[in-house]
């Protein structure tokens, strides 16, 4: 006959591994509990709004500034440009890919193609010289002239482009919501910092000279970020971002002509609306 103690602590065993077993079972770990290891990827729209601007342009006859320049960006509205692979890069866009090195921090890499078109046919400060002076509708009594085409067009808009890396962080407050399957839908916020190089295209056209029209390193940039993600069944969300910035931008190509440049530095704020996919490879 066998022991009566050991029968107990047998049936005991049995028993504790089938709970444990059917636990397991209806309760199994939710992809979207851990992000450490996985990739994300989006891609989507933006608008900016920009500080006003000291621009000063600088030549072999010239050395003027023009003071406090407002600028404004080139939206294209909602447009099937944003999902035509031949001109998805035409519209302002954002690129971003990313990889999680734990659970709420992840770094990445990112392409913000932002345009930048100064205001024309306005009037505004101005010091220094240039060919022709008394020709481009200047007051010299108080020191004004007016931005017009003949004299200065002047446009980052293929475009004011910010290759930068950053580093985030993501946080799960889907509780806040009464949402406990986090595996149909999640809700996250998210905040980082970022810096990067930019590397525009700038269409000017300056007194009379042929633009220069290659891309060209021409400064640096910092940013910070807040955003708010949803995602959806595990791998898709939308996310969406307020970026603002400091941009310096000291090296800029205005003509053919290697003599001839320009230098401003501003400050940016970005609206953005992205769609995405988080994944492990």
């Amino acid at each position: 006959m066998k022991h009566p103690f050991l029968m107990v602590v047998l049936t005991f065993c049995v028993f504790s591994q089938y709970t444990f077993s059917q636990e397991t079972v209806e309760n199994p770990e939710k992809y979207t509990a851990h992000n450490k290891g996985k990739f994300y990827i989006f891609w989507g729209g933006n608008r900016e709004s920009y500080s006003k601007s000291d621009i000063r342009f600088k030549g072999a006859d010239y050395d003027f500034t023009l003071h406090n320049v407002a600028a404004h960006d080139k939206p294209k509205g909602f447009h099937i440009d944003y999902f035509n692979p031949a001109r998805m890069t035409i519209p302002q866009t954002n690129l971003r890919i990313g990889y999680f090195i734990s659970d709420h921090y992840n770094i990445s890499i990112g392409f913000d193609h932002m345009k930048y078109v100064m205001y024309n046919d306005r009037r505004v400060s101005y010091s220094g010289y240039y060919p022709n002076p008394g020709t481009y509708n200047e007051n010299p009594a108080n020191g004004e002239l007016t931005l017009d085409e003949d004299f200065l067009l002047f446009e980052h808009t293929d475009g004011l482009n910010y290759v930068n890396t950053e580093i985030s962080r993501v946080d799960d407050i889907s509780k806040l919501f009464k949402i406990n399957n986090t595996d149909k839908i999640q809700v996250n916020v998210t905040e980082g910092i970022g810096g990067g190089f930019l590397y525009p295209k700038t269409n000017t056209t300056l007194l009379g000279k042929d633009r220069y029209d290659e891309f060209n390193i021409a400064g640096y940039g910092l940013s910070a970020k807040v955003g708010l993600n949803l995602t959806f069944f595990k791998y898709f969300f939308i996310q969406t971002e307020l970026k603002g910035g400091y941009i310096e931008m000291n090296n800029i190509r205005t003509t053919q002509d290697k003599a001839d440049s320009a230098e401003q530095n501003f400050w940016f704020l970005q609206r953005i609306l992205t769609v995405g996919g988080i994944f492990r490879i």
